[in-house]
């Protein structure tokens, strides 16, 4: 059931895509970042199929994308730096930044500093949470946009390319009649399975790894030896 739903509000967002253009690309992306309960990607794909079809002129596509994206991220940049670890209590935002996953950043933030803001803007489990941490731990603001805008070309872009390429293919599938259209149902289903099955494995990879860290123990002396009292 949580399937069909995300495919039917993915539906309905390429048909906002398609009826608004750039403008409602930018709505779009800028509200993802924000906390609609729908990943980037859903609107990337959608502008490069329409890209491909000559509905869309890439250039204009790519700029309005990049600005929806990066603007979005810099709002709750902001409500990260202001608000602190209350963000998860704000309505809609704390759906998908809980404390759980604000401390698993830090952690990741302590540790590889910089870099956190340009992988985790690839990964839909952790984006919204990595950029609330940024804002919060007070990182600062031009290195966190220069991180993050340059990631976003990059995951942006990749998204658009795969609309591009296999877009059409696709609707050509599904308007071929129903048994196509259960086939692509069928290997939506299958790609999210692995998504989600990879997200959680590098999850659990990473608690594993910080579980099983040495904690360094001070020893306690034997009653009678020196030191005591």
């Amino acid at each position: 059931m949580h399937l069909l739903a995300g495919l039917n509000l993915g539906e309905h967002v390429w048909h906002w895509v398609e009826r608004y253009g750039y403008a409602g690309l930018f709505g779009v992306l800028f509200s993802c970042g924000l906390g609609f309960p729908l990943p980037e990607d859903i609107p990337l794909l959608a502008a490069g199929t329409m890209v491909a079809n000559g509905r869309l002129d890439f250039a204009l596509v790519a700029i309005c994308a990049w600005c929806g994206i990066i603007g979005g991220d810099c709002v709750l940049y902001c409500i990260g730096k202001k608000f602190g670890d209350e963000v998860p209590k704000i309505p809609m935002i704390g759906r998908h930044v809980t404390p759980a996953r604000m401390q698993q950043v830090r952690g990741l933030f302590a540790k590889w500093g910089i870099w956190v803001v340009a992988i985790g803007r690839m990964f839909a489990g952790i984006r919204g949470a990595m950029v609330v941490v940024a804002g919060a731990s007070r990182f600062t603001f031009w290195k966190f946009v220069v991180a993050d805008g340059l990631a976003a070309i990059v995951s942006g872009g990749l998204f658009l390319f795969l609309g591009y390429k296999f877009g059409p293919k696709i609707i050509s599938a599904v308007e071929r009649g129903k048994q196509n259209s259960l086939y692509v149902l069928l290997g939506a289903a299958v790609f999210l399975g692995l998504f989600i099955w990879y997200q959680k494995k590098r999850h659990a990879h990473h608690r594993a790894a910080h579980e099983n860290t040495p904690v360094a123990t001070t020893p306690v002396p034997a009653p009678g030896t020196p030191g005591e009292g």
